[in-house]
């Protein structure tokens, strides 16, 4: 296939959350457009699934990882050991996230409001730490990371997943302002509704029928990662196709 059908070509990406919904896609993805995927999860079974995919479509190799996101030590040797092996880090995709339980806030458990903030927030502060050098070692490197409108929308009883997605757009705009000067390029993508396990959780009457399906984002999110995209610093938003203002 030639560089144009295979954007991603010989770039090294790292995906988290790849067990499933959109990290599952994204990784798939990724790998069909010639990068070789580093895939994070939790779950064994959905990583080597994702694997066995990748394989069966022809994609590039896949290095999996199964760890548990909130494992900082894990993440930090994750550094390392990509530094050893290949020098260098092209592509993040920080998409773990998780929505933990839609209830009043004064009714939410603090374990689970910690919960929320590590998975979603601390964990990719520690992916960044741990893997900025060698976003910086690339010729283009580039770091995506996965909001939600609900930073904005306010609705009620999910306050701890839209203030940790708020939380995350304000860190990761600010990194982005920080590494101005350097060939990486770091935004969010609020992917708005999509046919998720996250969705059904948040919906438990929707019709997933009725509901955009994860594989539709995944053009956009290899657009969004190649070294084309020279935007750093925003917000995509998938639905109306546009970088929101800030």
């Amino acid at each position: 296939m030639s560089n144009q059908s295979k954007p991603l070509e010989g770039r090294i990406a790292v995906v988290t959350g790849a067990s499933r919904g959109v990290g599952y896609q994204a990784a798939l993805g990724f790998a069909k457009a010639g990068a070789h995927v580093i895939a994070l999860a939790r779950t064994v079974g959905g990583l080597e699934e994702l694997d066995d995919e990748i394989q069966a479509a022809g994609g590039s190799s896949t290095t999996l990882v199964p760890l548990d996101i909130k494992d900082f030590d894990a993440l930090d040797r994750l550094g390392a050991t990509i530094n050893e092996r290949w020098g260098k880090l092209d592509i993040l995709l920080g998409n773990a996230g998780i929505l933990g339980v839609a209830t009043p806030l004064a009714q939410l458990k603090p374990s689970v409001f910690e919960d929320v903030f590590a998975v979603n927030v601390t964990a990719n502060y520690r992916l960044l730490r741990s893997l900025d050098p060698l976003l910086q070692v690339s010729d283009a490197g580039r770091a995506l990371f996965v909001s939600s409108g609900a930073s904005r929308s306010k609705r009620s009883y999910v306050a701890t997943y839209a203030a940790s997605k708020a939380a995350l757009e304000v860190l990761i705009e600010t990194y982005a302002k920080e590494v101005s000067n350097t060939k990486i390029c770091a935004n969010l993508i609020d992917p708005g509704t999509l046919r998720t396990k996250m969705r059904a959780q948040y919906a438990p009457g929707e019709d997933p029928q009725t509901v955009t399906p994860v594989e539709e984002i995944v053009p956009t999110l290899i657009d969004l990662v190649s070294p084309s995209n020279t935007h750093s610093g925003g917000v995509f938003n998938f639905v109306s196709k546009s970088w929101m203002e800030n």
